[in-house]
């Protein structure tokens, strides 16, 4: 609710200019589903994942929103996004102008030199059956990226026809994806922003991460009121 009383209200996701959805998988409690099937039936904005939500399983919701992206409605760029996040929409769009780059775009906080976490102990623990290389390809944080369209659609046919490599870090196998795809010849844009912020949040921000309910109603309500991107105290 705070998202939708806070950076939903912006004029372009109003207007339907922009598209804002919730991916929810299931949950083990029959009554919490029941009360997630009411609120999507309710407010319209919730596409119910055909599967218990895991922390692991959060890739299959990142191609969920390329599918809805490209198939649902025709979106000119997807972005990924998390509920914890809050996203000035007015920017994501101007920059998406400035950028003015419409095919083999990924736009975000770009990490270029990140080695997979061998420590067994780590929630981002990674194989070497998973991914024996000592590096990742570039990649963009998850708490918010732009892909063009292009991209979504490509890997949207590839997950269908069962040749889209699985990986558990939803933002780092979108690089993967991507970097497969510049292999076989098409032509990437990485264009990194450093007003997203992976952790917390910073003035002037773009996306700002790890917002609860009462820092996204008070970040709107100082764009509201003073017209500049400032962070909100505890």
């Amino acid at each position: 609710m705070a998202v939708r009383r806070s950076w939903m209200q912006y004029d372009a996701v109003r207007s339907g200019q922009v598209a804002v959805r919730f991916f929810v998988g299931l949950h083990k409690n029959q009554m919490v589903n029941e009360e997630l099937w009411n609120e999507a039936l309710t407010y319209g904005d919730i596409q119910l994942m055909p599967f218990v939500d895991y922390y692991s399983l959060i890739t299959w919701k990142t191609i969920a929103i390329c599918i809805f992206g490209t198939q649902v409605i025709s979106a000119k760029f997807v972005m990924k996004t998390d509920d914890d996040a809050f996203v000035r929409v007015d920017e994501v769009l101007l920059s998406l102008q400035r950028i003015s780059t419409t095919r083999g775009l990924l736009y975000g906080l770009i990490n270029s030199d990140s080695h997979p976490h061998r420590d067994p102990e780590s929630k981002w623990h990674i194989s070497l059956e998973e991914w024996p290389e000592d590096t990742y390809p570039p990649w963009a944080h998850g708490p918010g990226y732009v892909v063009s369209s292009d991209i979504a659609k490509a890997i949207y046919r590839k997950q269908r026809k069962g040749r889209l490599k699985m990986f558990k870090l939803e933002d780092v196998a979108m690089g993967i994806w991507i970097a497969d795809m510049k292999k076989k010849g098409l032509n990437i844009t990485y264009k990194s922003d450093d007003r997203i912020f992976n952790e917390g949040c910073k003035n002037s921000y773009v996306v700002a991460h790890y917002q609860g309910p009462r820092e996204m109603l008070c970040l709107w309500q100082k764009i509201q009121e003073k017209q500049s991107a400032e962070c909100c105290g505890d």
